[in-house]
């Protein structure tokens, strides 16, 4: 059973049955440098990935004066 997982013009299979969390470790990315959207909608990294479910990964941009 396969996920699809986008992130910066790129798509990826993840399986499912996992969390979001090992999925994005799968393809090579840090949990923490992430946001994942599922229908339009923030889920969190404990997230179970279900067959069919499209992912988009947003990179979390951080930074600023205090």
């Amino acid at each position: 059973m396969i996920v699809k997982i986008a992130y910066r013009g790129k798509e990826y299979d993840a399986n499912a049955g996992t969390t979001l969390r090992d999925a994005v470790k799968k393809i090579g990315l840090q949990p923490e440098t992430v946001l994942a959207v599922v229908d339009g909608k923030l889920v969190t990294d404990d997230t179970i990935v279900r067959e069919g479910m499209q992912i988009k990964l947003v990179a979390v941009i951080s930074g600023g004066a205090l």
